[in-house]
């Protein structure tokens, strides 16, 4: 069993800053990639950002240069700094992580956190 811990998220003006965490707990033997994907009212589920175990990392073009992804591997964690905000960026942002659990590879998710970045 993996469970996902997501904190931030919230309201901001745009150009503020918002930060997301998420942290794996369970039974993990390792894993590969987490990161985050979102998810507008009547809209698809896109992924945001993820980073790899060895530090590489993907980003939406629709947030490059804004939206940065760390993570900890000792902690099983990561966090998305979210830069200039816009209100186009207005979602629920998932966490997820694909992880080796109970002999095979899986993905899991978090909750769900609000972003609203207003005009």
């Amino acid at each position: 069993q993996v469970q996902l811990a997501e904190s931030g998220g919230g309201l901001v003006q745009t150009g503020g800053s918002l930060r997301l965490s998420c942290a794996a707990s369970g039974s993990i033997f390792s894993i590969d990639h987490m990161g985050w994907y979102r998810q507008a009212p009547g809209k698809q589920r896109d992924l945001v950002a993820r980073i790899f175990s060895g530090g590489s990392t993907n980003y939406a073009d629709s947030v490059k240069g804004r939206f940065t992804i760390s993570r900890d591997n000792a902690k099983k964690s990561a966090a998305l700094q979210m830069n200039s905000l816009k209100p186009e960026d207005t979602a629920v942002y998932y966490c997820y992580v694909d992880a080796f659990s109970g002999g095979k590879i899986g993905r899991y998710w978090g909750q769900g956190t609000q972003v609203t970045v207003s005009s």
